[in-house]
Formats: C-alpha cells, sequence, structure tokens
C-alpha cells in the first residue's frame, strides 16, 4: 500500500499508538522528513511536538561508516567497536564533534526559533521518521534520547525492511511499522507525493504544533490539562438494536456529511483499510464513524458475522444517532459483508442516506427487495483480479433502480492490498460522497 503523503502516513501510523493517548508523551520528529509525519500522530495522540536532531559522527575518509551519534545537551554515544577498528584516537574523535556539534546546534536554532527543548527525562519518547532504510539514523536517535533518560522509546515508521525493523527492536522498547517488506527499495517508492520537506515547513509544523499544545505535566498550572484528546476525535459507545457498540467518531472543522462505516466479516473499527480510507475523507472535509457492528462476545459467533439484517438494523440505529450527534446528512460506506448491511440499512431509511460506496462488497447478500427499493446513490468498488465478487456485484447491480456504477480497480484483488490501489478506493469514495453529499436522493 503507498501513501498519499507524509500526513497520511502519520494519521494511520497514529492508529498503532493509540494506546499512548493520556499517557506522559512527547513525540519527536527527525528531520526533515520526519516532521509533517510526526506532527500527525502528535495531533492525534493529543501530545507536544518537538524536533530531535541528531548528527551522526563519521569516520574521516568514510563518513558513512559511523563510530557515534551526538544530540541536544552534550549527549555523545559512542561505538567503541568502529573506533577500535578504524584506529581513531581521541583528537580524530573530537574534531568530528567540533564540526558536527556546531551544525547540530545550527539547526535546532533555525528549527525552534528560541523555543525550549520539550523535557524527556522520565517520560515515553515516540521517535518518528517517514521511513528506514538502513535504519542508521532512527538507531542514533534512539540511542540518543535514552541518552537524554526517556523512560521508553518508542520508534514509529510507516514503512521498513523487515531486517531493520528487527534491529531496532534491540535497540528501542517498541517498534510501530504498519509495513514491513523484505526488499523496500527507496522510501519514497511508498509515497504518492514524497516531495522533499524544507527547513521552513519543519519550522512552521513546530510552531503550530507549539501554539496547540498545552504545556506539560511538569509545567501546567493547576487548572490546566496535559494533552486532552480533541473533541473532534473521540471514542464513542452508541445504543444500537440492543447492543451498546464501540466506536470512533472524527468531524474535521467545517464538514458538509458524515459517513458511517459498516466493516465486514472479521473486521472492526480497527481495521488500517477502513482507517486509511477514512483519513482520506476527512482529509477532504467529511466526518466518519468507524463503527462495531457487533459486541466482542457477538463477533465470536460466526452465525452474527452473516446476519445481514441485525447488521443493518445496528447501523440505521448508528446513523440515526450520528445525524443527532453532528447535524449532518449521513452516508454509508461497507466493506464485505458490511456492504450488505449498508444497502439494508439506506433502504430501511429511504431518503435519509445520501449514498453509498461499497469496497470490495458483497451486495448480494442484500435482499433482492433492499435493492429494488434502493434510492441513494451506490457505488460498487470492486478489484480486477477479484473475479467473483465482481460477478456477484454485478448481479446484485442490475436488481437496482437508484443511481449506481460498478468501478473495478485494475490489478486489485479482494483486500485492495496492491500497491496504490487502496489510495484508488480512496479517491473514488472520497469523490462519490463530496459530489453526492448535498444531493438528496431522486423519487422514484
Amino acid at each position: 500500500m503507498r501513501y498519499d503523503d507524509r500526513r497520511a502516513a502519520g494519521q494511520l501510523l497514529a492508529e498503532g499508538l493509540a494506546e499512548l493517548r493520556g499517557q506522559d508523551v512527547v513525540v519527536l520528529g527527525l528531520p526533515r522528513g520526519g516532521v509533517p509525519v510526526a506532527a500527525e500522530v502528535a495531533r492525534r495522540l493529543g501530545a507536544p511536538l518537538d524536533v530531535l536532531v541528531v548528527r551522526k559522527l563519521g569516520v574521516p575518509d568514510q563518513p558513512e561508516w559511523a563510530f557515534g551519534a551526538i544530540g541536544e545537551h552534550g549527549v555523545r554515544v559512542l561505538n567503541p567497536d568502529v573506533i577500535g577498528e578504524a584506529g581513531l584516537d581521541s583528537t580524530e574523535q573530537e574534531a568530528v564533534e567540533s564540526v558536527e556539534r556546531a551544525e547540530l546546534e545550527r539547526r535546532v536554532r533555525s528549527y525552534r526559533q528560541e523555543r525550549d527543548a520539550l523535557p524527556v527525562d522520565g517520560r515515553t519518547a515516540v521517535v518518528v521518521d517517514d521511513g528506514l532504510a538502513t535504519g542508521a539514523t532512527a538507531e542514533a536517535a534512539c540511542r540518543v534520547v535514552r541518552g537524554q533518560g526517556a523512560a521508553r522509546i518508542v520508534l514509529a515508521v510507516p514503512v521498513g525492511p523487515e531486517h531493520s525493523v528487527a534491529r531496532l527492536r534491540q535497540v528501542a522498547d517498541d517498534v510501530v511499522c504498519p509495513q514491513t517488506h523484505q526488499v523496500l527499495g527507496s522510501v519514497g517508492a511508498w509515497y504518492r507525493n514524497f516531495a522533499q520537506v524544507s527547513d521552513a515547513e519543519v519550522t512552521s509544523l513546530l510552531a503550530e504544533a507549539a501554539r496547540a499544545t498545552p504545556r506539560s505535566p511538569d509545567v501546567a498550572g493547576p487548572t490546566e490539562q496535559a494533552g486532552p484528546v480533541s473533541p473532534s476525535d473521540r471514542e464513542v459507545l452508541i445504543p444500537a438494536a440492543g447492543a451498546r457498540v464501540g466506536a470512533r467518531l472524527v468531524v474535521p472543522e467545517g464538514a458538509s456529511a458524515a459517513v458511517a462505516f459498516a466493516h465486514g466479516s472479521g473486521s472492526s473499527r480497527h481495521s488500517p483499510r477502513n482507517q486509511y480510507v477514512a483519513t482520506a475523507l476527512n482529509r477532504a472535509g467529511l466526518a466518519t464513524l468507524l463503527l462495531d457492528l457487533l459486541t466482542d462476545d457477538e463477533a465470536h459467533d460466526r452465525h452474527n458475522v452473516f446476519d445481514i439484517l441485525l447488521l443493518a438494523r445496528r447501523l440505521h440505529a448508528a446513523s440515526l444517532w450520528l445525524r443527532g450527534e453532528t447535524g449532518l446528512p449521513v452516508a454509508y460506506f461497507g466493506a464485505s459483508t458490511g456492504a450488505a448491511a449498508a444497502l439494508e440499512a439506506a433502504a430501511l431509511s429511504g431518503s435519509d442516506v445520501r449514498s453509498v460506496v461499497s469496497r470490495g462488497g458483497r451486495p448480494d447478500l442484500a435482499t433482492p427487495a433492499a435493492l429494488t427499493r434502493l434510492r441513494a446513490p451506490t457505488l460498487l468498488i470492486v478489484g480486477s483480479r477479484d473475479t467473483q465478487v465482481l460477478s456477484l456485484n454485478r448481479l446484485a447491480a442490475d436488481r437496482m433502480h437508484c443511481e449506481h456504477r460498478i468501478a473495478v480497480v485494475p490489478g486489485a484483488t479482494h483486500l485492495f492490498e496492491e500497491p496504490g490501489t487502496l489510495t484508488t478506493v480512496a479517491e473514488l469514495a472520497r469523490d462519490w460522497f463530496t459530489t453526492h453529499a448535498d444531493r438528496l436522493p431522486a423519487p422514484f
């Protein structure tokens, strides 16, 4: 899966760090490319953001061969094995460090604009970059943060090679990397937009975060709270047809509509694919409700997973709650069996549901009456290599009298795991929802 850009990568990366919300955390971005990723992680965790400037100490005449690294506050981490193998004496080491220390301090002054560094002593430090290549810089960063007294170090990167991730687990207390590959190639190959990040952008992101984030607990006043989660991004429990189901509600400022997600069999609101699509919709000004239609106990019974009418009733109840909570028109996004539930619920709601999008869905599991009665404009997205499901979507579409379209994603299989295919899904869904956000379904 390719990321749209560093911001999208940070939003998805933050999902794997959700357990850190509300803890004493500081997010540290490696300049320059890691800072836009870290900014999104910090925003979603409600945590302060700072820059982590480290400089590798390279052997003279072989600068890529690092004998150590330095960080702020005089922190120095040395590798005795390399020093011994290279035959470096103390004078040579000091000469290299002097040059790198001057460059480190210059960058720190430029990025922070006279602000003090955030303290990491005794805290959980989340070290963020936009990807791993050799992992040398990330390793140096973790060692420097350890030297600054961090109680726990979490290295978070969107993509990296398996061997580097495994090695870095020996350096950091935890490594979060949603995508690992045996052969990575370049980090930029895993982004659709990997434009160079400027020093000015880093400075701007840090300044914005400093204005938006409350002070850390050790300096907070008696009436202040540290690191609250924004009320526009919160976990909720929704009463729905005999149960209270968990959900995550995100409402961007000025949202034009709200999209409720109906997950497929064996999935939940933590599905990384649906989270990825939801993030793309949020960037387009659409609110999202990632919703579990079954409780944990219910989900263990496969009969419940395929009880489309039960799932539809839950989704319908949740959409009524969503409309009352946000005051926005509601649309549905369904995956696998969740697509059938979305179509059933939309048919039940009549003109109240603005549109429906299905990803790799099983609309054939909806009742024929619901497909015929459906009024909401419906987009069915299917992978070209998911031939059986594509045939089932075509059969279901033949029963529909509403506005509808089948979008076939070239080269995609059922789970849209191929590079770039899930991005295509997100773009198709975004365009369908935004086009129909202000339109009422046409009457028969």
